[in-house]
């Protein structure tokens, strides 16, 4: 047993003829850095801002003379769009500051905004739903309440009414319960995705159709007509007003006046009806055809098309193109929104990849953090769950000056409320949200902290709703969710840790060898009947290695000399932390 002790202690590991060609001595995970630390040292927003005012007063003479004199003239906004092999991406910088981005991979089904021509497969009384064949490898799920007539949208002033009398007589008469009668199973339907697929659930859909243009959205089904309640000026709204009371729209069809359309002459709100009710034509046309099998009608269009369609206003100052092909797309389509404004789309030809050339990459590496910096030095934490997200608020090395009314609090909840709002966006963070603040004793400081969240929400697309801060200090909110976040969209559970984020520690690993051992010798004492002295191989991550060879070392031998077996440690590098492996002398598993 002398020989057995001293292979444990020196350091208990077989003869190099046992050892693999992909071993190496445990001693070099000692200057390793702590597993799963990550560094949260943050992007200077400072010097974003001065790169981003370089840069402007780059821009042609005749746009800093327009831009000096329009209201956000302290405000640069840059589209920046990098077009690779099998992804585009699109960023919009607001003085240099990531504000908004977007990702499309190569070969990517488009399922929010398509129209499909489907088939009722079931219908589920306890749900309360519908599941439509379209085609696809699930079957759209479709509410009763989706199915009737949608209530007026809250965000939109509605001004006109050209309802036809069908519509308003069936909108009177059914109501959710009339469902089973009105779309048995086997009829056709009409539907479009405003949920795509996440998980396991299939697509959310909506009978409600709505056909969006560069000013207008069109919905065919519906003869509500309004204007956005984002456009705020008063005077402004009263002349689109005007507009879409002019406009000549099929009786039974609804029109309404996106923000896009704020300051914009009559004869472009006819060009985007008129080019609306051609795509409608095109799809009901498809309606119409005879083949009775589930067909997509309608799909929305790529990344920079909805990019140029979505987000190009006049306060964009500058387009930045990567791509020759894309370029002279971008061209064209700003061309035929804006002729003038085909100058500000520039094709970017330096050797450095645009992305790494305005910081962008940086900042995009910290979305997908879980420790967020604050420009004072404190930090939200960010944690995606099946349930919720939830958002916690620490002072870190916070910077402020306390003040006798707690000043410092604030401020490091109104930096952290306002971070996290641009994250939910960037990150494209859905369903509810919780923002566990630090606590404030004063109800005006809670108001205020409030108000700055849904300010710094106010011009985010998706719907959402905020609760004020709760006695518990918990701020709660819910924001639509039509697509998968991007984390979800860009990364995969970890393979060591199953998503969990946390492996067994090396004392867990430990332990349980002990254990298998105590097991496994008992069982060859009693009913292999195996009366003298047992070898077992013990093959395991070098990081447990480590703790048996330091700290558990003492009972390792102790279990030599009092059960009478002879232990041969081996490393390998290759095993899962959490996994160990009991051998006989040969090399074989122990059954």
């Amino acid at each position: 047993m002398a020989a057995n002790t001293q292979a444990l202690r020196q350091p208990a590991l077989p003869p190099n003829s046992e050892m693999s060609d992909h071993q190496e001595p445990a001693d070099h995970l000692e200057d390793s850095p702590e597993e799963g630390t990550t560094p949260t040292s943050g992007v200077d927003q400072q010097k974003l801002a001065e790169e981003a005012a370089r840069r402007r007063k780059e821009l042609p003479l005749l746009q800093r003379i327009v831009k000096h004199f329009s209201k956000d003239r302290n405000t640069y906004r840059e589209l920046v769009i990098n077009a690779e092999t099998l992804e585009k991406r699109v960023a919009l910088l607001t003085n240099g500051v990531l504000d908004k981005f977007e990702i499309e991979h190569k070969g990517e089904n488009r399922m929010v905004g398509a129209i499909f021509k489907g088939r009722v497969q079931n219908l589920e009384s306890g749900l309360k739903a519908a599941f439509v064949d379209i085609g696809q490898p699930k079957n759209a799920f479709l509410h009763y309440w989706d199915m009737l007539p949608a209530a007026n949208d809250s965000q939109v002033e509605f001004i006109r009414d050209n309802e036809s009398a069908e519509q308003k007589q069936r909108k009177a008469r059914y109501q959710a319960k009339d469902i089973p009668q009105l779309f048995p199973s086997g009829s056709d339907i009409v539907i479009q995705v405003v949920k795509d697929q996440i998980g396991t659930k299939g697509p959310r859909s909506t009978t409600n159709i709505a056909l969006p243009g560069r000013y207008l959205v069109l919905m065919p089904f519906s003869g509500a007509c309004g204007v956005s309640r984002k456009i705020e000026d008063n005077a402004e709204r009263d002349r689109l007003k005007d507009i879409l009371r002019s406009l000549t729209i099929p009786e039974g069809m609804g029109v309404i006046i996106r923000t896009a359309g704020e300051g914009k002459q009559a004869r472009w709100f006819v060009r985007d009806l008129h080019m609306l009710l051609k795509r409608w034509q095109a799809i009901v046309e498809k309606i119409n055809a005879p083949d009775r099998k589930p067909v997509l009608l309608y799909q929305e269009p790529g990344l920079i098309e909805r990019t140029v369609r979505d987000f190009l206003t006049e306060e964009v100052d500058r387009i930045l193109v990567d791509n020759p092909g894309d370029f002279k797309l971008v061209q064209d389509l700003v061309g035929e929104i804006s002729p003038r404004s085909r100058s500000r789309v520039e094709l970017y030809g330096d050797p450095i990849p645009v992305f790494e050339r305005y910081n962008i990459e940086r900042q995009i590496e910290q979305l997908f953090q879980r420790r967020v910096p604050l420009p004072s030095g404190g930090e939200i934490v960010i944690d995606e769950t099946e349930a919720l997200t939830a958002i916690d608020v620490n002072t870190g090395s916070h910077r402020g000056k306390e003040g006798k009314d707690g000043s410092f609090i604030t401020q490091a909840n109104l930096e952290a409320v306002t971070e996290a709002a641009r994250q939910i966006q960037l990150r494209n963070l859905g369903g509810l949200i919780m923002i566990d603040t630090i606590d404030m004793k004063n109800a005006k400081d809670r108001k205020k902290v409030f108000d700055t969240l849904r300010d710094a929400m106010e011009n985010d697309r998706a719907k959402h709703q905020i609760l004020p801060i709760s006695q518990l200090g918990v701020l709660q909110m819910t924001r639509q969710r039509h697509t998968e976040s991007n984390t979800t969209s860009m990364y995969t559970a970890c393979p060591h840790c199953q998503g969990r984020g946390i492996v067994k520690n090396p004392r867990t690993v430990s332990v349980e060898v002990q254990r298998k051992l105590l097991g496994l010798i008992r069982r060859l004492r009693t009913e292999k009947k195996v009366s003298g002295e047992i070898v077992i191989r013990i093959v395991l991550h070098p990081i447990n290695l480590d703790r048996i060879k330091l700290e558990d070392k003492e009972f390792f031998i102790d279990l030599e000399k009092s059960c009478n077996v002879r232990l041969l440690f081996k490393h390998d590098a290759t095993f899962h932390v959490e996994t160990f492996k009991l051998m006989d002398e040969a090399g074989n598993d122990f059954r």
